[in-house]
Order: structure tokens, then sequence, then C-alpha cells
């Protein structure tokens, strides 16, 4: 993705060489499996959010991890880091703060300014919830073989890379 969500130019624009009927079919496959697994996780996140609380949204979920990786956090800064409208993080912190999940901490260096901050019961709640360290994803991966593993992280740091290519050094 580009520094602002957007997806990077895809390959085989028009203009380009179609590709061959077995390429075509071998990224079909591709693509398949790719919407199979961004249905996997999006349930998972889902299910993660319902056990910490039934009216607790995905993205809600999504800010109680990084306040609690991160700590209290600006609401701009955090807006930023998930690459989100600031209106978006306000909105979601009303309903946290309803749910008892998010409290408002004053700026030590600036009293007109608030963090925000996970409460102690969205800490105790988050580490109730199997795979709130270590992601389902990581109960399915942890049985492959290192090697296989370091070759499908090269190969999502490809494709997750501007223009399809390793990085140097990979």
């Amino acid at each position: 993705m580009t520094d602002h969500g957007e997806l990077p130019p895809v390959a085989g624009a028009p203009g380009d060489a179609a590709p061959s009927a077995d390429v075509a079919e071998a990224l079909a496959q591709v693509e398949e499996q790719m919407m199979v697994l961004a249905a996997y996780v999006r349930g998972a996140i889902r299910e993660a959010a319902t056990r910490i609380d039934p009216a607790l949204q995905p993205f809600g979920l999504k800010i109680l991890r990084s306040l609690r990786r991160c700590g209290p956090t600006h609401a701009s800064a955090l807006a930023e880091s998930l690459d989100v409208d600031r209106s978006v993080i306000s909105r979601q912190a009303r309903l946290l703060q309803d749910l008892g999940l998010l409290e408002l901490k004053t700026d030590p260096a600036d009293g007109r300014a608030r963090f925000l901050a996970a409460t102690p019961l969205a800490i105790a709640k988050l580490a109730e919830v199997p795979g709130s360290d270590r992601s389902l994803l990581y109960s399915r991966l942890s049985s492959w073989p290192e090697a296989d593993l370091h070759q499908f992280a090269r190969l999502l740091e490809r494709l997750n890379s501007p223009n399809g290519d390793l990085p140097a050094g990979s």
C-alpha cells in the first residue's frame, strides 16, 4: 500500500501483454486463497471483539490492541497510525468509553490535550481473548517448517511492496 492507503499500480494494466492461460489460472487460485484468508482474518477479528463485549466493533478492537501495544496515544497519532480520519477515532473512542474500555488522560505536556488509553478492564479482557497475544494465524503457522515460514514471509513482503519486488537484502 502507498502512504495514503491506496493500492499500488497493478501489473497487467491495459497495454500489458495478457498472461498465458496457465498463469491466469494460477493467479485466480492465488486470488481465491487471498479472499479465503481475508475472510478468515475478518471473522477472527469479529469473534475476538464479540468476546470482549458484544457491542465492540472490530475497529474498536484494533484501537484497543494499538493502545495496549503503544500505550496512551493522542487521537491524531492513532488516526495516522491506523490510516483513518480523526473523526473515526473520535466516534470509536466514545463507544469504547461507554463500554468502559477506554479513558481519556490529560497530556502532562499540554493540559488541553488528551491521550486515549485502554482501561485496566480493556487490558484484562484483551488478555482473556484467545489469540490476543498470538494470533489465530500463529496457531495455524506454528507447525510449518522454519524454511516455509521464511519463504512465506518473503512472498508476503514481495506482495506488499509497492512494485511487487523484494526489497533490497531480502
